[in-house]
C-alpha cells in the first residue's frame, strides 16, 4: 500500500504569486512590438518549459527575435522582479513548506528555469529545506507532461505513488496526476482550473494554511 514519503511543490502560483508577473512581462513585450496579446495566451503558457513558451511567443504571438532571445528577455525581467521584491509570496507558503519539511523530504518541480526556482525559495526563506529542485527546462518537457514530477520523485528516491504534489494550475494538476502522485490542488484566481481538471486532484483546499501533515497522511488512508 502506498505511504507518504515525500512532498513536491510547484512554484509559480503555488508558493509565489509570480504567474501575474510572467504574464505582465510577456504582455508588455508583445505590446511593445505593436502586437496584440490574447488573454488565453497566459493560460496556454502555464506549465510550459522555457523552450516551449519561448517558441510560443515567437511562433504564435509573433514576438521578434529567436526563442532564445525572447527567453532571455522574459527570464531577466522576472528575475529582476524577484530581486527587487516585486513578487508577492502567497499566504502560508513559507510556513506550509516548513511544516512539510519537518516530516518529509521536499522537492520543487517547476516550469521556471533553475535560477528562478532558487530565487523563489530564497525569497521565501526556505531554500535549505528543499533538497531537490527540478525545472521542466532540464526535465525535457513542460507540464502537463509528467516528466518534471517523475524526475523529482526519482531524485528524491521515492515512487511517485508514495509522493504528494501541491499544485495550482490545470496543467500542473494534470502532470502530477499523470505521474501517479497524490495531488493537492490550491486554485488561484483568476486562473482557476475547470471542474473536470479539479476532479483529478485528490483534495482541493483554499490556501497553504490548510496544508498539514495530518491532511497529507489522510490522502493515503484509502
Amino acid at each position: 500500500m502506498p505511504t507518504p514519503k515525500a512532498v513536491v511543490f510547484d512554484m509559480d502560483g503555488t508558493l509565489t504569486d509570480s504567474e501575474s508577473t510572467w504574464a505582465e512581462v510577456r504582455r508588455e513585450l508583445t505590446r511593445a512590438a505593436g502586437l496584440p496579446y490574447p488573454e488565453h495566451a497566459t493560460t496556454d503558457m502555464m506549465g510550459m518549459s522555457t523552450p516551449e513558451w519561448s517558441r510560443y511567443c515567437a511562433e504564435v504571438l509573433g514576438l521578434p527575435g529567436t526563442p532564445e532571445e525572447i527567453a532571455a528577455q522574459v527570464i531577466g525581467a522576472v528575475g529582476d522582479a524577484y530581486r527587487h521584491g516585486h513578487i508577492e509570496l502567497l499566504p502560508g507558503a513559507a510556513d506550509g513548506v516548513r511544516r512539510m519539511a519537518r516530516r518529509w523530504p521536499l522537492a520543487v518541480a517547476s516550469s521556471s528555469p533553475p535560477e528562478l526556482i532558487d530565487a523563489g525559495l530564497d525569497a521565501l526563506g526556505v531554500s535549505p529545506l528543499v533538497g531537490v529542485r527540478v525545472s521542466s527546462e532540464t526535465a525535457g518537457a513542460g507540464k502537463p507532461d509528467p516528466q518534471v514530477y517523475l524526475e523529482a520523485c526519482r531524485l528524491l528516491g521515492v515512487a511517485p505513488t508514495d509522493a504528494t504534489a501541491i499544485e495550482d494550475s490545470a496543467n500542473g494538476i494534470r502532470a502530477a496526476h499523470a505521474a501517479g502522485m497524490k495531488v493537492v490542488a490550491i486554485p488561484q484566481e483568476p486562473h482557476v482550473p475547470d471542474a473536470d481538471v479539479l476532479r483529478l486532484a485528490d483534495l482541493v483546499i483554499d490556501s497553504l494554511d490548510e496544508l498539514t501533515v495530518a491532511l497529507v497522511e489522510a490522502l493515503f488512508d484509502d
